[in-house]
């Protein structure tokens, strides 16, 4: 029978968890003072990255080996590849892993390539690939250019005013559609293995009929008018009428005005470290572009690209990856966050911490949040080692609570008033906030026949408006005489008024908020309601409190925990999975900004993190999690944060350690 520890047993083993915690994260601390976790995705980053050097001709036999040690340590028992860990296999990924381990030289008889064929074909073949999956395909030959989408690139021309230009598109779709639109434009076909050929066989064993392969992308017209899509319809017969028309290839001066611009509107975003928007698509489709317009190898652009690219490999017992994004500047700030919330901080660790990001605000007037906010004033951060074009609101709100936990007097500092002034103005007219664009809400361009990820739009999602609402909150509550912030204070009052209406119109009927950038409703819950917490004196904020506190204790697990299913993006009904570390200190969080810490939920999660703890090989503790808590895009593409296992648990831990001694 399980013993329920006294108030000052738990107290104690937390506060021993935490000085564990606190060791490990002083341990893998850069000497810079900044934090740097793997950040995990699925094969196809990895097998993309085979092919770019497949079509350049670059060295693939330095580290063959090591890309196939990973790719294969992907591999699921059915010969599948997944999207995430504990997630049904995927056609597409499953695709371009078999391309990209064929290219290497594993021999298609051997046992994972014949299960990956039988996956495949069991799927569908290659005939059910995502529309990047062919795209990548068309460049060896494996698919046929007229099966790919007409991506003019004239739309570079567009002007912002239009309801449909390149900045109406998310920063992250638009940064690699640009390139995209170069390269559809060339249709190159890259020599494989066996030869050059643009009806290339070196992948018709995928196929369930490889005599066929120019098999239409979209559903039919006449299927679409049948269902009532009228928006898919439009632009089902926008596309025909540009593939009769060549692409608008027939206008050849036009066209090379086009390319010019286009070339010149990547090279402008590029840094002078060789990345653009500090993640891999674009980084990876703008070398394809560069070299397309006749620029060669030895070129900057694409010589500082390839090595952007290769500072984010990871390599390790289980091989070599590329990651689709670094996190430093994220991780440094949670990592801070949890350390002050431990209450057993370095304080030396944590003012290079907190210098370290500092020096990362993008106070320079550029970034296409321009496009639309030409008057408000930069102070934001993004989220990597380099990316001045693309600041993001959530990392911005995260570095305010940073500073403001470490040290208080940071309320009235430049760096925390810039960065607050910044994130008012990139407020949306619905009151919520998105990550890096404002009124980019225009969900009908996923409609566009080439998006078939829904997610070519920047919209307001209740996690990030929760921690800014958490942020604003923290500095209107630390405001006094002595540290005066009025010239701002009406400007937070007004945008959390605003933030605060936003997540009452979007709670649904359970309790819960979705969750857009974490897996999905104890983020998107435990997120809101940190932020409402501060508000809690609003009869209209306790009304939404009461039930997303009801809803998280009836997500709890019998072992005390919290997880939570990636499949619930695609139903809420498929959200059981075991207990994990970050998802239970996301509900902790949650229960503790409003309940006393005697709460049977809080003390039976509290339990959990305690009890699942376990040493690390280096130094101190940490929590093991091989599931992905971390979300791309919905439905399509999911993240692993390594650090996500430590720095909430340590946060979570830390607010019930402080609730404890301030009780006793």
């Amino acid at each position: 029978m399980d013993v329920k520890p006294s108030k000052a047993s738990l107290a104690s083993q937390v506060e021993q968890a935490l000085k564990l915690a606190n060791e490990y994260a002083l341990g893998s601390v850069h000497s810079d003072g900044h934090w740097y976790g793997e950040l995990r995705s699925n094969v196809t980053v990895t097998a993309e990255y085979v092919f770019l050097r497949q079509a350049l001709g670059l060295d693939l036999k330095a580290d063959h080996a090591a890309y196939c040690r990973y790719i294969l340590s992907q591999q699921n028992s059915d010969g599948s590849w997944s999207l995430a860990p504990d997630v049904p296999g995927d056609v597409s990924t499953s695709t371009e892993a078999y391309l990209a381990l064929k290219i290497l030289g594993l021999s298609i008889e051997s046992p994972a390539m014949q299960k990956a064929r039988e996956f495949v074909l069991r799927a569908g073949g290659v005939a059910k690939v995502r529309v990047f999956t062919r795209i990548f395909l068309a460049t060896f030959g494996l698919f046929p250019w007229d099966a790919v989408p007409i991506i003019p690139v004239e739309l570079i021309l567009l002007p912002p005013v239009l309801p449909i230009n390149i900045y109406k598109f998310a920063s992250w779709a638009r940064g690699t559609i640009a390139p995209l639109l170069i390269i559809c434009h060339h249709q190159p076909i890259y020599p494989l293995p066996n030869r050059k050929s643009a009806c290339n066989d070196y992948l018709d064993e995928l196929w369930q009929d490889c005599t066929n392969k120019n098999v239409p992308y979209s559903e039919s017209l006449w299927a679409m008018l049948s269902q009532g899509n009228i928006t898919g319809l439009a632009f089902g017969i926008v596309d025909k009428i540009l593939y009769q028309l060549n692409g608008l290839r027939g206008v050849p001066l036009m066209r090379s005005y086009a390319r010019k611009q286009c070339t010149q509107w990547i090279l402008e975003r590029q840094e002078k470290t060789g990345d653009w928007a500090g993640i891999f698509p674009p980084m990876h489709a703008s070398i394809y572009a560069f070299l397309l317009e006749g620029y060669t190898l030895d070129d900057d652009p694409v010589c500082l690209g390839i090595e952007a690219l290769e500072r984010f490999a990871w390599e390790d017992e289980h091989g070599k990856r590329i990651q689709p994004c670094v996190s430093p500047v994220w991780d440094t700030a949670l990592m801070t966050i949890g350390l002050c919330d431990a209450m057993l901080p370095n304080r030396q660790t944590l003012s290079q911490a907190i210098t370290w990001i500092r020096s990362r605000q993008l106070l320079r007037s550029r970034g296409d949040w321009q496009v639309y906010r030409p008057q408000l004033a930069p102070g934001g951060f993004s989220f990597e080692y380099e990316n001045s074009w693309y600041p993001d609101v959530d990392d911005t709100a995260a570095i305010i609570l940073a500073q403001l936990k470490y040290d208080a007097g940071s309320l009235t500092s430049s760096s925390v008033l810039a960065a607050a002034t910044w994130i008012c103005g990139m407020q949306n007219p619905d009151g919520g906030w998105a990550a890096f664009d404002v009124e980019n809400d225009k969900l009908f361009l996923n409609k566009i026949p080439f998006s078939d990820m829904d997610s070519l739009c920047d919209t307001s999602c209740a996690d990030i408006t929760g921690r800014i609402l958490e942020a604003f909150g923290l500095m209107m509550k630390r405001a006094t005489a002595k540290a005066d912030i009025s010239d701002i204070m009406p400007a937070l009052r007004v945008a959390c008024a605003r933030g605060v209406h936003y997540l009452a119109s979007t709670q649904e009927a359970s309790g819960a908020w979705y969750g857009r950038w974490g897996c999905n409703y104890v983020y998107g819950t435990s997120h809101a309601i940190c932020g409402l917490a501060y508000f809690a004196d609003d009869h209209r904020v306790r009304g939404m409190v009461k039930p997303a506190l009801q809803w998280l204790k009836s997500e709890q697990h019998e072992d005390g925990g919290w997880g939570e299913s990636l499949l619930s993006y695609r139903s809420p009904d498929q959200r059981k999975q075991g207990s994990t570390a970050s998802q239970t200190a996301w509900a902790l969080m949650g229960l503790l900004a409003h309940l006393p810490i005697d709460d049977v939920s809080i003390e039976r999660g509290i339990q959990y993190l305690v009890s699942s703890q376990k040493p690390e090989k280096g130094i101190g503790s940490s929590w093991p999690e091989a599931l992905y808590t971390g979300t791309g895009f919905p439905n399509h593409f999911y993240l692993g944060y390594d650090y996500y296992r430590h720095y909430f648990p340590m946060m979570a831990l830390g607010r019930y350690l402080q609730g404890a001694r301030a009780r006793s």
